[in-house]
């Protein structure tokens, strides 16, 4: 692998813009090659079978790419698929999920709290982070959240309509007396300030976003596979084409994106 070679994220559709998003910011000198499967979105109530054939294919095409990184940019897919990910990549890349920094997150700044999660049915069904978090916190409650999803990418946020929602899920029985509550999905940044606003600040929002995207740059400095400038533009492949994503891009970007259609199947 050499530093000069791009890194790839991926996920079902917007939700993962916003690691894309963290990690340009973090790491602007990095190429990143996304890939939105809008033709397939969400992913959270999919079996995971189907989720690791769509998983395969993107990988495959990353690969393609010369990626020296796949990062997935998605819960579900962390959940459903990482672990086949890394097997099928073998040593051509480094294969990185949005649980794992978490996890580490939490285990190094939080102690042993009490700690809940979010997330789509897929990932919390799934049962990985209560697995992956046993033994090393307090008290963990997950709680599934699947109307959040689709509420954002309708674009209903900070209206009447995500504060009942939110408010709905979040005085669930399961989510009493957190210290910290993990975003499950990536779609759920985009949230993440009404979320704050309902706990009025005394809850921990762990965006795992931010925590990934800081994972990747030791991970890049540790390895010498930083990149020291900008060599290539960043590209975005979609499987469909949708105005929904093209909208997000843009707006997380603060500039207009040009999607390139990239169908997994023709």
């Amino acid at each position: 692998m050499k530093a000069s070679q791009p890194i790839g994220i991926f996920d079902s559709g917007t939700g993962g813009l916003t690691v894309a998003k963290a990690v340009n910011d973090l790491l602007p000198n990095e190429q990143i090659i996304y890939f939105g499967d809008t033709a397939h979105l969400p992913y959270g109530d999919k079996s995971t079978a189907t989720i690791q054939s769509y998983s395969i294919k993107i990988t495959d095409i990353l690969l393609q790419q010369n990626c020296k990184v796949i990062l997935i940019a998605c819960n579900s897919a962390s959940a459903a698929a990482y672990d086949l990910i890394k097997e099928y990549t073998g040593s051509k890349a480094k294969v990185i999920n949005v649980i794992d920094p978490a996890v580490n997150y939490i285990t190094q700044k939080n102690g042993t709290k009490n700690v809940g999660l979010i997330g789509t049915l897929q990932t919390v069904n799934s049962g990985v982070w209560d697995k992956k978090l046993k033994g090393k916190v307090k008290k963990f409650g997950a709680l599934a959240t699947p109307l959040l999803v689709p509420m954002i990418e309708e674009g209903f946020i900070g209206n009447s309509i995500s504060h009942d929602v939110i408010d709905q899920y979040l005085s669930n029985e399961t989510l009493n007396n957190i210290e910290s509550l993990i975003l499950g999905c990536t779609h759920y940044p985009i949230i993440k300030k009404e979320i704050s606003e309902y706990y009025g600040g005394s809850v921990d929002i762990i965006d795992s976003a931010e925590t990934v995207a800081l994972f990747l740059k030791d991970y890049l400095d540790e390895f010498n596979l930083s990149n020291n400038e900008k060599l290539y533009q960043n590209r975005f492949l979609v499987s469909d084409i949708t105005k929904g994503f093209e909208n997000a891009a843009n707006l997380f970007f603060g500039k207009e994106i040009r999607l390139e259609k990239y169908p997994l199947w023709e």
